[in-house]
This record gives structure tokens, sequence and C-alpha cells, in this order.
């Protein structure tokens, strides 16, 4: 069952150090490039993923095309993909060690949401970390 408190949530936000952000947009007007600043406001250390943009730097931060490019812990994998998608994040989280998975507003899959849980992972659904930081009052730096 994908985390619902709110003490829940924000025990997760706090013991995260390192996001993986998978749907990483270069783009100013888009959510995922709003919600990377925010993260690095906060103090997290961000990897954007996006196979398109591989290599190149979207906020100061280098590009990886998958979360198996990720050479360091993940500590939490926040996917900025429709819903239909969920589940080959969810693997390659899994397959990557990830502690976390975290799908963005109007993202859900319930089955990979088990999956995941199945593999030892923290699963917050249909949400967005951004709004979640500042409705919880939750500052890392």
């Amino acid at each position: 069952m994908p985390l619902t408190a709110d003490a829940d949530i924000a025990a997760l936000l706090r013991q995260t150090r390192t996001i993986a952000l998978v749907g990483a947009s270069d783009r100013p007007e888009r959510a995922a490039h709003e919600a990377m600043g925010v993260l690095l406001a906060h103090g997290y250390h961000v990897i954007p993923v996006n196979p398109l943009l591989a290599g190149q730097s979207i906020l100061g931060q280098t590009v990886v095309a998958t979360l198996a490019d990720i050479a360091e812990p993940i500590d939490l994998v926040d996917v900025f993909r429709r819903s239909e998608f969920v589940a080959d994040v969810v693997d390659e989280a899994i397959a990557a060690g990830a502690k976390a998975i975290w799908t963005q507003l109007g993202v859900f899959d319930p089955a990979a949401a088990t999956r995941a849980e199945a593999a030892g992972l923290t699963v917050v659904m249909d949400r967005c970390p951004k709004i979640e930081l500042r409705r919880l009052g939750i500052s890392r730096t």
C-alpha cells in the first residue's frame, strides 16, 4: 500500500538524500524542470534521467539515460512519466537497488506499486514531492 500518512511522507523526504528524477526535462515550462529546481534548492542531490538528453546538463546536473547508469545509491526515484510507463521504471528501480519510488500527480499503477513493495521499496503514488515539501513545511537546507 503506497504511503499516504503525512508523518510517513515527511519521514521519507527527510531521510532522502539522492533522487533520480525519471522524465527530467530541460524545458523550464515543464513541471519536471520546476520540481527538479525545487528539490535542488531543498538540498537534495538530483540526478536527471532522460535517454533523449543523456550527457547534457539540466540545472547544472548531468543527465543519464537510465537508472542503471547511476553509480551511487539511489534513495528515491521520482517518476515524471505517464502511468503506463511506471511498471518499467519500477523494474529499473528494483534492479538499481533504489529504496523508494514516487510517482507524480495523476500517475498510479497499483500492480507496479505491489511489485515495488514486495521488493522492499517504499512507495508513494499520485503526489508531488515539491508540493509535499511545502505543505509539510520540510526544509533541508
